[in-house]
């Protein structure tokens, strides 16, 4: 079937085959004043896969290329503007693996862990999401929590304690001495050490590891190691000095690892318009489409655009690509997102009908929906399935139930499940209970359980304050919020972007927007690892609201600064400051087409407002 998109400023051909039965109407949308039409030669089967059922009949767009040339952002494509704006860089997209590989277990062990977020480093966002603890749940890489347990805990690596030995500057120089001894530098020893550093979020001495290993020839580099040297380079330098890297790679290593390697990272950054290019590329090379790179668009598409789904979905079904477990979180979530419970029942109907069982991520993001929705039974009854038959038997599930209860508001349960744990906390249970406890309001509690954690290890991660540092900023605690600060520095933990987000918030709370903003451009003059989005936008937000245009550019100007793409939150804040502060914004419509940036209804209602040549009938009246 030949697809034909006629618009008034381009004309693309696309194509793609499925069986004929029923014929193909020709569908019009009309976007931002442009009449859209696709027109088929052919015909296409009303019979679509169970899946596409709950997304072909109400959000397909028609608009995606499903043909070798694969994707393009149409321009006036309407924007959702429900962002999900997860700490970007931080996701669990930081390294793209998936079962499709993890037979190359003779690669840098690494790459099989950076997929994988923190739970700690779930954001506590302000829009749709509620939390972005969905998304940091929707890792592709994670299986059940029960064949997990091992991985989890810390591998020990001498070569990792000589580099952390090394001030930041000469690891170089440890790795030299480390050589000229004599030292142990096998794979195993060298992905150990990685998994370390990267678990520790210190990408710069990861990939002055990765770096010097290649120039002493120590290790013989596959696609994986240069897949990880990618990532890092994205991490620390940014998309485009990532994408440079790439020529320098071996040609015979130069597959399908390496551009899903920068897929993952576009998604990280929530760069659209260089996601669909990678992926284009990847189509134009022959790669095989996989559902690792299908399951990238969805979670940006939820991100950014979810009429797109459906057009991965359809896509995926031409190419016979099998919907993963992560590709089913992805739907659900979307589904809960959108207060569709039943859209979101039948997908799990679905996925089971294929043989899927939901595992305890997809339960507990089934349970945070129907609280949402307000269908408490429902919640519980997912609970106690996540529960077993003896909670002792399933202790795995505590951390997962803790704050779930809690979003129950049932203390009693909380207080069970904490019991089972209590005898031996493992650290994700602390920052469960403590996160619990504070959803409850009951921050003494929270407190006991830290001050017990911060007993267990000389010297904690900062990501462990940053849990009771939250539970203080969303109860406008602003000195318990100081004192906890200043016993991290006493203590010795570095300060990054979680704990900058939680002061930020803090102080936003608590009235100080100037000292939240003075707090994020210190981050930003660190100029080590950027600040999280959201901390951007929520001092941002603050400015817009009181109409300060000139400090709600300035914010937008330092969010491009730290390596942020433009985005549709950031402009609809922008325009709320012209709206506020009752002056026209010149220029605003050309400044977001040259960042490829489109207004959805939302947005251009308020463009419509800060319109400097906008026609009332005061002004009729004067002309």
């Amino acid at each position: 079937m030949n697809f034909r998109l006629v618009s008034r400023d381009r004309r693309i051909n696309i194509g793609a085959s499925y069986a004929a039965s029923a014929r193909l109407q020709i569908s019009s949308n009309y976007t931002e004043g442009k009449a859209v039409i696709f027109e088929s030669s052919q015909t296409i089967s009303d019979k679509h896969p169970s899946l596409l059922r709950f997304y072909y009949s109400t959000h397909a767009s028609s608009n995606f290329p499903i043909g070798r040339r694969g994707l393009s952002s149409q321009a006036g494509a309407e924007s959702s503007g429900e962002e999900n704006d997860l700490e970007d860089g931080f996701s669990e997209l930081e390294t793209p693996v998936n079962v499709e590989t993890k037979e190359n277990n003779n690669a840098l062990v690494e790459t099989e862990d950076g997929l994988v977020s923190d739970r700690e480093l779930t954001g506590d966002e302000e829009d749709v999401e509620e939390t972005a603890s969905n998304e940091l749940q929707l890792s592709e890489a994670e299986t059940d929590p029960r064949d997990k347990r091992s991985s989890t805990r810390r591998i020990t690596s001498e070569l990792f304690k000589a580099i952390m030995s090394a001030p930041g500057l000469s690891v170089n120089r440890a790795l030299d001495k480390w050589l000229e001894e004599g030292k142990d530098l096998s794979r195993a020893e060298i992905s150990a050490t990685m998994l370390n550093l990267r678990r520790r979020r210190m990408y710069g001495r990861a990939l002055q590891l990765s770096e010097w290993l290649e120039a002493k020839k120590q290790l013989d580099f596959i696609d994986r190691d240069y897949a990880s040297r990618l990532d890092l380079i994205a991490k620390l330098r940014g998309l485009q000095k990532a994408e440079y890297y790439i020529q320098s790679v071996p040609k015979s290593f130069r597959g399908e690892v390496i551009y899903r390697t920068l897929l993952a990272n576009c998604v990280v950054s929530n760069n659209l318009k260089k996601a669909e290019e990678v992926f284009n590329k990847m189509k134009d090379l022959e790669f095989p489409i996989t559902s690792f790179a299908c399951n990238q668009l969805l979670l940006l598409y939820k991100r950014l655009d979810k009429k797109k789904i459906a057009d991965v979905l359809l896509l995926m079904e031409k190419e016979n690509v099998k919907p993963s477990l992560f590709t089913y979180k992805i739907l659900i979530d979307t589904k809960g997102l959108s207060n569709d419970i039943t859209g979101m029942d039948q997908i799990v109907e679905t996925m089971k009908a294929e043989g899927i069982e939901p595992d305890i991520h997809i339960q507990s993001i089934l349970a945070k929906h129907y609280v949402s929705g307000g269908l408490m039974e429902k919640a519980q009854e997912v609970l106690k399935g996540m529960e077993g038959n003896n909670i002792k038997e399933n202790r795995w599930a505590c951390r997962f139930l803790l704050p779930l209860y809690a979003e129950l508001g049932k203390a009693d349960e909380v207080e069970r499940i904490w019991n089972v744990c209590e005898s031996n906390p493992r650290f994700e249970e602390y920052l469960a209970a403590i996160e619990a406890w504070g959803k409850l309001s009951k921050i003494k509690e929270a407190e006991v359980v830290f001050d017990r954690m911060l007993k267990t290890s000389k010297k904690l991660p900062a990501r462990y304050y940053s849990t009771l540092l939250k539970v203080y900023s969303n109860h406008k605690m602003l000195q318990k919020g100081k004192d906890l600060v200043k016993r991290m520095a006493d203590n010795g933990s570095q300060i990054g972007p979680l704990t900058w987000d939680a002061l930020v918030k803090l102080y936003v709370e608590a009235g100080e927007v100037e000292k939240a903003d003075s707090i994020l451009q210190k981050a930003c003059q660190q100029n080590q690892v950027k600040p999280l989005f959201n901390s951007f936008m929520v001092v941002m937000e603050q400015y817009s609201k009181r109409g300060d245009i000139h400090n709600s550019e300035k914010l937008l100007h330092r969010m491009r600064q730290a390596g942020y793409v433009a985005r549709l939150r950031q402009f609809q804040s922008l325009v709320l400051a012209y709206i506020n502060a009752k002056v026209p914004a010149y220029g605003i419509r050309e400044r977001m087409k040259a960042d490829d940036v489109f207004p959805n209804k939302a947005l251009a209602a308020q463009l419509a407002q800060v319109d400097a040549f906008r026609r009332t009938a005061v002004s009729d009246l004067l002309d």
